[in-house]
């Protein structure tokens, strides 16, 4: 029965961006001066506290699959995987597919020590944005440097993009994760769409 209301709910799921599907598929383009923007909804994100160093960052790590990042900016773990986004000294994201079942191992890891485990998931969604000219839409509302030698793959920063505070994370060389709160995502998106505008329109001889 509990397995039939949880097939149910699922089922009843929208992702902050459902309603922009068509759109931000419409508003994509291919080739040299391509750039494509996609939601990749109900990602399992989980906040994590421990101090460096202490038992329980040690406990989280393990439970993880992977060591909790030291230094700003700093990911580790794979974007296509399990993926752990230096927030803090003392404070990280997780961040796994949909359905990943991780929130009860990493609780039970903590036990009793200081710190803190809390599901996100709800928190924030992900926008995708890929292509050749993905930096330069970007660069256009993101006062971060963005060039390669100073934002590299596996980095991840707070940041703004227009005036919405914006988690950016460069999982390939044109590939780049926002995470805005799920009440800021439609203003993102329509942003992205807005900007990628330039792309989309055939070049003038």
């Amino acid at each position: 029965m509990a397995k039939q209301v949880l097939t149910e709910v699922s089922t009843l799921r929208r992702s902050p961006l459902a309603h922009l599907r068509s759109a931000l598929e419409q508003g994509s383009v291919a080739g040299e001066r391509g750039v494509q923007a996609r939601e990749i909804a109900f990602t399992t994100q989980i906040g994590l506290r421990a101090e460096p160093g202490s038992a329980a960052h040690a406990a989280l790590s393990s439970a993880a699959g992977t060591e909790l990042p030291a230094g700003v900016g700093e990911v580790s773990g794979t974007h296509d995987s399990i993926a752990v986004l230096w927030q803090g000294p003392d404070e990280f994201l997780l961040v796994a597919p949909d359905g990943s079942e991780l929130f009860a191992d990493l609780v039970s890891a903590l036990g009793d020590e200081p710190g803190q485990v809390i599901d996100l998931s709800a928190n924030r969604t992900v926008i995708e944005l890929s292509g050749p000219k993905a930096q330069a839409v970007l660069e256009k509302g993101c006062p971060a440097d963005l060039h390669p030698r100073s934002f590299a793959v596996g980095t991840a920063i707070t940041t703004v993009l227009g005036p919405v505070p914006v988690l950016l994370w460069k999982t390939d060389e044109s590939t780049y994760r926002l995470l805005p709160r799920a009440s800021f995502a439609d203003y993102t998106a329509r942003w992205l769409l807005d900007a990628m505008s330039e792309f989309v329109s055939p070049e003038v001889d």
